[in-house]
């Protein structure tokens, strides 16, 4: 079982931690959404719950609660930026299908 950061992406969050002045690390989850039944929820941590699987990548603690780990295991989170667009790319292993909009997936 694991997460993992591309090295562009622990930069962008440990960038961006630092900038906020706290925070331990990454939560990332699922939740029930959009077209094709699942979206990923993102956000910086300040405190990891008791509950949470950690994983480190690139020096940065990726948090993750144990009901979102079966859809995510095995995801690299990446940074890109392409033209004017940037963001964090999710590249899961696990999705047999996405919307066209990107914003759900199903596994």
């Amino acid at each position: 079982m694991s997460i993992t950061l591309t090295e562009n992406a622990a930069k962008h969050v440990q960038n961006f931690l630092t900038k906020r002045g706290k925070g331990v690390g990454l939560r990332l989850g699922v939740r029930t959404s959009g077209c094709s039944g699942m979206a990923y929820k993102l956000e910086f941590a300040d405190a990891a719950d008791t509950t949470d699987l950690q994983f480190n990548s690139h020096g940065v603690t990726v948090l993750v609660d144990p009901q979102s780990l079966p859809y995510i295991d095995g995801m690299e989170l990446d940074y890109t930026r392409e033209g004017l667009n940037e963001g964090f790319k999710f590249n899961n292993p696990n999705v047999k299908d996405a919307c066209g909009c990107g914003e759900s997936f199903k596994v």
